[in-house]
């Protein structure tokens, strides 16, 4: 199994080309992104040494999943995914808030709360709550972007008096995070998941708002498994969950958070082929489709694109 953690493809139009911890994005005219999701694989802000043999299309078509089953609630970026890795979309300009929305108590909004905060992003928090458990009804959490480093927590009303967002925008912006949530917590119940959290990102173009980047992933979002939550949450145990922790967990329990003068544990072909099957193992459980395996071709994957674009600017 080939891992993609490097490209270089000359497209047609081509214009730019950004490289992020985890995406190739080339920028087709100023009008479209070829966004190629790789294997390579990040944690505590740190790419890690050995890319993921099908992380990246396990992420790139989950995304396109649930893109395609939230375009009814508002346009998406999303034209075409000519490659299993692989989504063309419309170039559109981002806000600079990532919206986070959060069903339950976990993760980031748990550390807060155990650390006596009763406010995150300007929300209320009622006391005596415990980890993992419902919160009374969905909260909106937005961050920052940082172009580096970590974002940061920020109230709505920081975001609108700052002028990051104009009031008008961030309250739709709010009105449509609420709405995909309630969408992609349909689906997940279905698939005897909770969706416990998730972030989306949202750009402008030609006047309207557009959903973009990857929706309800496992890199993106949290899920636990419905079975058995009751019980572990009355017996104070760990959730089983699907999302990208236990790769974080495996780090910490190996001596690495991503601090200074920390090393990254060996990644033997055995951790890298388990991770594999663990990605696997999530889109399976999230989409309910079986995965099957498209081995990685550079030579492919840039024909494919290119015939894509083609078509696309035979259009315009």
């Amino acid at each position: 199994m080939e891992a993609i953690v490097k490209t270089g493809f000359n497209l047609p139009g081509q214009v730019g080309k950004y490289v992020g911890k985890v995406r190739d994005v080339y920028d087709i005219d100023g009008d479209y992104l070829v966004m190629v999701v790789t294997d390579r694989i990040s944690a505590f802000d740190v790419v890690l040494p050995e890319g993921i043999p099908y992380k990246g299309q396990v992420l790139n078509l989950i995304a396109a999943k649930f893109l395609d089953a939230t375009s009814d609630i508002l346009p998406n970026w999303k034209v075409a995914v000519p490659d299993p890795a692989v989504t063309v979309g419309l170039k559109c300009e981002p806000f600079k808030v990532e919206m986070v929305i959060r069903g339950y108590l976990a993760g980031h909004a748990w550390r807060e709360y155990k650390a006596g905060k009763r406010t995150l992003c300007g929300v209320p928090l009622p006391d005596g709550m415990v980890e993992n458990q419902k919160l009374p009804e969905p909260i909106i959490t937005p961050t920052t972007k940082a172009a580096e480093g970590h974002d940061e927590d920020i109230s709505k009303e920081e975001i609108i008096a700052s002028g990051l967002v104009p009031r008008e925008e961030y309250e739709q912006l709010e009105e449509y995070t609420r709405a995909i949530f309630q969408r992609g917590t349909e689906i997940a119940a279905r698939q005897g998941l909770i969706l416990v959290d998730t972030k989306y990102e949202f750009g402008r173009r030609d006047g309207r708002i557009f959903l973009m980047d990857e929706v309800h992933t496992p890199d993106s979002s949290r899920y636990f498994y419905a079975e058995g939550y009751e019980e572990r949450l009355a017996r104070g145990e760990r959730q089983r969950q699907l999302s990208k922790e236990f790769v974080r967990e495996w780090l910490m329990a190996n001596g690495f958070q991503g601090r200074e003068g920390q090393q990254v544990p060996p990644m033997t072909p055995e951790v890298v082929a388990g991770i594999t099957d663990r990605y696997i193992e999530l889109f399976e459980h999230i989409t309910g489709d079986p995965f099957r395996k498209e081995e990685y071709s550079a030579e492919r994957i840039e024909a494919n694109v290119s015939a894509c674009l083609k078509e696309l600017q035979s259009r315009a």
